[in-house]
């Protein structure tokens, strides 16, 4: 494990010591008498301490480990943390939001307090890089070179660089996909590599490869030319299949009207050449753009909804759940709410986990969230980054912000 927390302090006495930067707190009351008594909660034991502790905002408990040594050991004991991640399930994810500037400044929105947080993110340099969440880790890709590949926690900035397989191409498109198991805490990140076959505009190289963090290894290479379809930067793992957007290059492929299908693989499988066309699954409708997400173990697509005679440009921004190989609709964004987003953006920034989908213009910083239970749309406050950037293209990402998990 690389990197340091940079939310713990320490403060030494003259001989050395560590000594606490403030003094535990206590609070004067009232006696049956009349006296005022004074009241520590040194005398609280541990594991009371620990459960009152775990139920602060995450933000408070970074605080709460300033306090004192007692304190900062708790916060950063095995039990505390299985205590916190017990209580913390029930939270939403959060929304981190930056620039598209060279160096990626932004803000992390908690939706639980509706606050926007300043933090810097760790390994990402600009915000061109690919970027895939799960479980309170996030794996950062450079698109450009993708020879840089680092897997973090936002939160405690902990970090681990991942050496990227040897012998691969330079891919014209490359998708990024992460996927942690919340039992064990190992996770796989996956590799989709798409590059044209020299003088064809029709066939293109597609690559599987995937990196699990248990034998540290890359595993599963797969490869196959897809004729009439390319690779793009969309995909997702979701209970061990891997599902990635595909792109027409041609109109002869058996759905000229739609520019977009869904391929599915499963990563434990034996690959057989031509396996992945067979798992060719067609969008739900003409989209202007996809964006794919994993939702309590159910994939989910938030689309651009295309116009019938003009399929680039947009009408609207549905939501849809995969069932087996067909498409349920979930909802559709509300006329009021897509004319605030910006109804002239075919593409758009979306991400989502647990039952909370965020949806953001590039143009803007206006984020939209979805409730997926409640069927419920609402804007989030207001992000403090647009004053200090009034003219730039904006981007982002949800994760779920975690202490006990390392990578």
């Amino acid at each position: 494990m690389e990197g340091e927390t940079s939310w713990i302090t320490h403060n030494y006495d003259d001989i050395g010591r560590e000594v606490p930067e403030f003094e535990p707190y206590s609070e004067l009351v009232d006696d049956s008498n009349g006296e005022s008594t004074v009241v520590s909660l040194d005398i609280i034991p541990d594991d009371v301490l620990e459960r009152i502790l775990a139920f602060l905002p995450i933000v408070s408990i970074f605080r709460s480990s300033s306090v004192c040594k007692r304190w900062k050991d708790i916060v950063k004991s095995s039990r505390f943390l299985w205590n916190f991640s017990h209580v913390f399930v029930t939270h939403k994810p959060w929304y981190f939001m930056f620039t598209s500037s060279d160096e990626p400044i932004g803000y992390a929105y908690d939706p639980n307090l509706r606050k926007w947080y300043d933090i810097d993110l760790p390994c990402i340099e600009t915000s061109t890089w690919s970027i895939a969440s799960s479980y309170g880790l996030v794996c950062f890709m450079d698109s450009n070179t993708r020879s840089q590949l680092y897997v973090c926690n936002p939160i405690t900035k902990d970090y681990r660089r991942i050496q990227e397989p040897m012998g691969t191409k330079l891919s014209d498109y490359s998708a990024l996909a992460f996927s942690v198991d919340k039992t064990s805490h190992i996770y796989s990140v996956s590799l989709v590599k798409s590059k044209q076959v020299p003088q064809n505009f029709v066939q293109w190289d597609l690559s599987i490869q995937v990196y699990d963090s248990e034998t540290m290894m890359w595993l599963n290479s797969v490869t196959e030319v897809l004729n009439g379809w390319r690779g793009g930067d969309e995909s997702v793992i979701c209970n061990g299949v891997l599902y990635f957007l595909i792109y027409s290059t041609a109109v002869s492929v058996g759905w000229p009207e739609k520019r977009h299908g869904l391929i599915m693989y499963k990563i434990s499988s034996r690959y057989t050449h031509g396996m992945l066309m067979r798992n060719f699954i067609p969008v739900p409708c003409s989209l202007t753009c996809g964006r794919l997400m994993n939702l309590k173990d159910k994939l989910v697509l938030v689309g651009g909804i295309g116009k019938p005679d003009r399929s680039d440009i947009i009408k609207g921004i549905g939501i849809w759940i995969l069932r087996g190989k067909e498409w349920l609709e979930v909802s559709r964004m509300p006329h009021k709410f897509f004319q605030g987003f910006g109804e002239f953006d075919d593409v758009f920034a979306s991400s989502g986990t647990d039952d909370v989908i965020y949806i953001q213009s590039y143009g803007a910083s206006s984020l939209l969230m979805f409730d997926i239970d409640k069927k419920l749309w609402k804007w989030s406050h207001k992000c403090p980054v647009t004053k200090r950037f009034p003219l730039h293209l904006f981007t982002g990402f949800c994760f779920e912000p975690r202490l006990e998990v390392v990578p």
